[in-house]
């Protein structure tokens, strides 16, 4: 804003016709346009403004006071909060705008405290801001996005840069404001109490793509569906067996917590803490490993088998992380409903159907319908499978597809895989190539259904011919 103040002063003297003028001119200094994005409380002058970033908290960060990065990521103070939560001129409907934009409706994002800059061309603007948004893979993220701690992607990394412009009035001293081309990369976290993301069984193999996101992720395994205990049965594992185990994959924490051993009804969880793999490197995490009835050797190896102990079904097991106070930091549950023993084979040497629903039954087990195994379809009618009866939710191929209760394979994958199973049966070092009978007879006459170990897969044979007992062992269930 100018003010010119003009004094004409005339001064008659009557014994002399003489005129005296004065004239002074003084400028005075106003303030300077600015961008603002939240009605002027934040004014932007500069660069090191226009590239800044608010908090729902009010704390500012600006290129000279950040010092995130992606081992010292900035905290977002709210859980739940998305990118839109962070305020920053670059409006939520855009990720690149020209500032001459900014100025104009529907968005108005300027001031100026001397009211200059009215009027049609009261106010112009030239150069750009834009935003970026990625996850810790450069994939990129939508504004409205809920900063997650478990889906593997944090820490993000948002960055706004700018070119060269000036925001300018018509009138008034002074009336621009200069921004030079510049850049600024914030590194942020989801706030967030440690929490369990995930229950991961150790073959995480997968057959086809048919799973939901809400319920499995891949490389990472299930995510728990309930933290209440009434409901602790849709979270897996709902079928077990002996020396099996998974991985809880803990956010939030790295702090190492107490986990004492669970057992109900003749079946122990116990924990111990893992060794983080490529995949979940970014986890915390503890191994819960299942014991529980099981065949010895020679059990396996007999045909008139001593009995087996049978454990008392369904069990609910909460698994709680204390602190070195005592206090309960985690807690995860589960229900299981199954329980599996396995006659495997030795040196390639299989059992007969007969002779392995036979073993099932004299230790008090039965041998498995196919719905006990995999939740595999038949599309297409295809003959080997035709009638085959899986568990639900089914997958769209003939396979397993991965969801909690619908049967032992699709829980737990690859069973060869697990170390502890593999020096509990020292035959399944061969992880390929197995085959589990099952009780269920195709619509085919005389034909058996077997079960695919590695994938899950269904078919048949016909079972009289004693050829077929290659590599086909006998897995049994109870109840």
């Amino acid at each position: 804003m100018v003010l010119v103040l003009t004094m004409v002063v005339l001064q008659s003297i009557s014994f002399t016709n003489y005129a005296l003028t004065t004239k002074t001119t003084n400028i005075i200094y106003g303030s300077a346009p600015y961008l603002t994005f939240d009605g002027g409380r934040t004014r932007i002058t500069n660069t090191e403004a226009l590239l800044g970033i608010t908090l729902s908290d009010g704390r500012r960060f600006t290129p000279t006071t950040n010092n995130s990065s992606s081992t010292n990521p900035i905290v977002l103070p709210v859980a739940g909060q998305s990118f839109a939560d962070i305020g920053m001129l670059v409006p939520t409907n855009t990720n690149s705008i020209a500032l001459s934009s900014l100025i104009g409706t529907p968005y108005n994002y300027w001031g100026d405290d001397d009211g200059d800059g009215q009027g049609i061309d009261g106010i112009t603007a030239t150069g750009s801001l834009n935003l970026s948004i990625v996850d810790k893979y450069n994939r990129a993220v939508a504004r409205n996005e809920v900063l997650d701690i478990c889906n593997g992607k944090a820490p993000y990394k948002l960055t706004l840069s700018n070119s060269e412009g000036i925001l300018k009035t018509r009138y008034g001293v002074p009336n621009e404001s200069r921004f030079t081309a510049g850049n600024a990369t914030y590194y942020i976290n989801p706030k967030t109490a440690p929490v369990i993301c995930f229950a991961k069984p150790y073959s995480i193999i997968m057959w086809g793509s048919d799973y939901s996101s809400a319920i499995w992720q891949e490389s990472k395994g299930f995510l728990p569906q309930s933290v209440t205990p009434s409901s602790y049965g849709l979270n897996f594992p709902t079928t077990g067996a002996h020396n099996l185990f998974f991985d809880l994959l803990i956010a939030g924490t790295n702090q190492d917590l107490s986990w004492a051993p669970v057992s109900h009804g003749g079946i122990t969880a116990t924990m111990t803490r893992g060794v983080n793999d490529r995949y979940d490197s970014e986890f915390y995490k503890v191994r819960v490993t299942l014991t529980g009835p099981v065949a010895t050797e020679s059990q396996r190896q007999s045909e008139n088998p001593d009995r087996i102990n049978r454990p008392s079904l369904p069990q609910v097991f909460e698994l709680v992380g204390r602190d070195s106070r005592g206090n309960a930091v985690l807690k995860y549950g589960f229900e299981l409903k199954q329980w599996f023993v396995i006659r495997s084979f030795i040196y390639n040497y299989g059992y007969e159907y007969s002779s392995a629903s036979s073993w099932c039954n004299k230790i008090r087990y039965r041998l498995t319908k196919v719905r006990d195994l995999t939740n595999a379809s038949c599309p297409g009618e295809e003959a080997t499978c035709r009638g085959a009866v899986g568990a639900t939710p089914s997958a769209h191929y003939n396979g397993f597809a991965r969801r909690m209760g619908a049967g032992f394979l699709s829980e737990w994958g690859l069973l060869g895989a697990y170390p502890a199973w593999t020096s509990t049966y020292p035959d399944y070092q061969r992880i390929n190539g197995f085959y589990y009978w099952t009780n269920d007879k195709s619509e085919l006459s005389d034909n058996i259904y077997f079960v695919v170990s590695d994938v899950g897969k269904v078919n048949s044979i016909g079972y009289l011919d004693s050829a077929y007992r290659w590599n086909k062992a006998g897995l049994c269930v109870y109840p």
